[in-house]
């Protein structure tokens, strides 16, 4: 998947942040896009006003037709992003819990089980209960990551700067 359209649903999904949106913006500039807007972004700072930033972006998606999804969309494809993160050795079981920011909507078994093992985990989970949590949101990931429609170039959430 494109680098611009990846980040449209990871803005929606609340994985991208205003502070990351300027380099992103260079980033599409060197992959080929162009538009006023996108130019713009790409030459602010990146600690600039949230609010011109997120204009701006926005902006920069709707001149170079990338539509950006709903919230439900956005939250499967970050479940779909983390199980595939998980799999790949990418992400940790906990940083996958650490990046359940928004509150998503599971359409398919295999994304219900997934959000449900995640939603298991606890700060105060005995050691002898976490190496089980660990292999029960393993196990969901793959299954996950093998069965969804949604996997094709999704690549696990950048960091959050918070």
């Amino acid at each position: 998947m494109d680098r611009l359209q990846d980040s449209a649903w990871q803005y929606v999904a609340e994985v991208l942040t205003s502070e990351d949106l300027p380099m992103l913006a260079a980033h599409a500039l060197v992959d080929g896009h162009d538009s006023p807007a996108l130019r713009e972004l790409a030459g602010l700072p990146r600690r600039s006003d949230a609010t011109e930033v997120d204009e701006l972006y926005i902006q920069a998606l709707g001149e170079l037709g990338v539509p950006l999804p709903d919230e439900e969309t956005a939250g499967r494809r970050l479940l779909v992003s983390l199980a595939l993160g998980l799999v790949q050795g990418e992400l940790s079981p906990k940083e996958v819990t650490d990046r359940l920011s928004i509150t998503i909507a599971a359409r398919t078994q295999e994304e219900t089980r997934f959000l449900s093992v995640a939603a298991e985990y606890s700060e105060w989970i005995g050691p002898d209960d976490l190496p089980r949590w660990e292999h029960d949101l393993r196990a969901a990931a793959k299954l996950l990551a093998a069965l969804t429609d949604l996997a094709p170039g999704i690549r696990p959430p950048v960091p959050r700067h918070d």
